[in-house]
């Protein structure tokens, strides 16, 4: 077999294990350890850790990525019951040197629990999902829920919604663990519209900006040892552990929230791409007239296609006449499975035939338009968590670029058309030359920004010298794992995103959990993006790394790939 023909065999094998996957098919592969061998078992193949902490789970397993893209076979993983496991092994792991890496949902594509290939002799991971997860919610107005970092999203918000709380924004996915979710600036899609009056507590940023106190593992000069530190929100410090990319431990989080809402969501299927992403002043129902009219959109559109699936939220106490009413989220079923069409279109795009793939992304847009109809789901109203959540574990992996564009309101509709317009480009120059590197969706959010005291390393931190600058457009776009030519097409478009939007308009910076620093090999490879470009986009970088290495100076919560972001 050629080297050509045993590539194109890999990624085949690749794309169709993906697609099981989503399909809920290899759920064991996906999110969910693979295997699990207890410590002294015969049937573990790794060296085991000297001296381990007794009474401490560990386990050998396999860690698995978002997309599939980073698989360590073997790793240990311990099992911390208490926040106080987790101090005996950042104590355990400073004296034997080994590394710590803390294990959430697994709802990510950067490496910044573990990097592809890295050697894990060295580290173990802790899960922190079988026993962190205790939540508590006290309410008030505003309220708070107080949540260890295992516990998910879509606990925390039922919790919530039980006591008259909620929160204005959220992740589409709600499987998340609070503490990833927290580490890497998670966010929704919303910001208030000029004559709303939004309940006290209400936050439109990422949902690190919600913390107001925190309980984190950090290494104590006087006690000569790692220790519990609780830091509330008049601490500086904690600035840097509200978004720390994976550079600390934090056990357990504060965060408040605000009375709950009732939220109409209108799902459109009906604009022309060229309307929704038209440049600014031209009218029409763009994302504009969208932002202005409700403050809450989300777009997405698969390339060769004409129109994107809006999905539309505005707020509505009662419920409006022809919405359907929902008490549960993931309302979208037809979102959240694969039908055997799409894995045989995407098998074949991988194994080179990447002119199926109009005839794959009309597919999925039209199984976008029919569910609506099916499902009866093109307009829904409920409490908040029931709409904004509705992304499940079983959808399709995607591999997912994503860089945050700080901006004022009015330039908005700008940054989306600049961004489609030089897509668009983009893509019909590889098209000329018969590669078809994207198949995946451009996904579209806006959010306003987190205060200059909220987190340092966060994405949409507001800029000092440019108040005006209040608005976040997200801009992420995908494709499927094993496409040939996406890296190249990722980082052409990632650079003019660099070049386009450090200026007088706008500012950039990655959005952490997604792809980012391309080189024509694949993402977090770039130095210069990594090196310059990144540290240059925050203005308090040099604060945040020295916090984080002051409260870790051993580099217990590190890996090769932060020690190089954030030495």
């Amino acid at each position: 077999m050629s080297d050509d023909s045993a590539r194109r065999t890999s990624l085949t094998r690749r794309t169709l294990l993906t697609g099981a996957a989503a399909a809920g098919l290899a759920a064991a592969a996906g999110l969910q350890p693979a295997h699990r061998i207890p410590a002294g078992s015969a049937a573990a193949t790794l060296t085991p850790p000297p001296d381990f902490p007794a009474g401490i789970p560990l386990s050998q397993q396999a860690f698995r990525n978002w997309s599939l893209e980073i698989v360590v076979e073997g790793v240990w993983t311990a099992s911390a019951r208490t926040p106080d496991d987790v101090v005996t092994l950042a104590n355990w792991a400073h004296q034997h040197g080994y590394r710590l890496r803390a294990r959430g949902k697994g709802h990510t594509w950067s490496p910044l629990v573990v990097p592809a290939g890295a050697d894990t002799n060295r580290t173990v991971i802790v899960d922190t999902t079988s026993h962190l997860t205790a939540v508590s919610v006290r309410g008030g107005n505003p309220g708070s829920v107080t949540a260890q970092a295992g516990a998910t999203l879509d606990r925390i918000l039922a919790r919530l919604e039980e006591s008259g709380l909620g929160l204005a924004t959220t992740t589409a996915p709600g499987d998340l663990t609070i503490g990833g979710v927290l580490a890497i600036g998670g966010h929704g899609t919303g910001v208030p519209t000029a004559t709303e009056n939004p309940p006290s507590g209400s936050g439109f940023g990422t949902l690190s900006s919600l913390v107001t106190s925190l309980t984190a593992v950090v290494w104590s000069a006087a006690d000569d040892r790692y220790v519990l530190k609780t830091f509330s929100r008049s601490d500086p410090d904690i600035r840097a552990f509200l978004v720390h990319l994976g550079r600390a431990f934090v056990t357990e989080v504060t965060l408040t929230a605000a009375a709950n809402t009732r939220l109409r969501c209108q799902n459109w299927y009906d604009v022309n791409v060229g309307t929704v992403f038209g440049p600014p002043g031209t009218g029409g129902r763009t994302i504009g007239s969208y932002l202005d009219r409700t403050g809450r959109i989300e777009a997405i559109w698969f390339p060769f296609t004409d129109v994107p699936w809006l999905k539309v939220w505005s707020l509505a106490p009662s419920k409006p006449l022809l919405s359907r009413q929902i008490d549960s989220p993931y309302a979208y079923t037809f979102a959240n499975r694969v039908t055997e069409e799409m894995s045989r279109l995407l098998g074949e795009i991988a194994s080179g035939g990447g002119d199926k793939t109009p005839v794959f992304t009309k597919l999925a847009m039209s199984i976008v338009g029919s569910g609506l109809i099916v499902t009866g789901t093109w307009d829904v109203w409920g409490w908040s968590k029931n709409s904004l959540l509705y992304v499940e574990p079983t959808t399709l992996r995607i591999v997912e670029a994503g860089w945050a564009v700080l901006t004022s309101r009015a330039n908005a509709q700008r940054v989306v058309n600049d961004f489609y317009s030089r897509y668009q480009q983009v893509l019909t120059a590889h098209q000329a030359r018969g590669s078809y590197p994207v198949n995946g969706p451009i996904e579209l959010r806006i959010t306003g920004t987190d205060p200059l005291d909220g987190p340092l390393l966060s994405p949409a931190r507001a800029r000092r010298d440019h108040p005006e600058w209040d608005t976040v457009v997200w801009l992420d776009f995908a494709t499927y794992p094993g496409t040939p030519g996406a890296a190249p097409f990722f980082r052409e478009l990632e650079q003019w995103i660099w070049q386009t939007y450090t200026g007088s308009y706008a500012t950039v910076r990655p959005e952490w959990s997604k792809g980012w620093a391309y080189t024509d090999s694949g993402p977090w490879r770039d130095p210069a993006t990594l090196d310059g470009s990144v540290p240059a986009a925050f203005d308090e970088w040099r604060t945040a790394r020295g916090i984080l290495n002051s409260y870790d100076p051993a580099r217990v919560f590190s890996n090769t790939f932060l020690d190089t972001l954030l030495p």
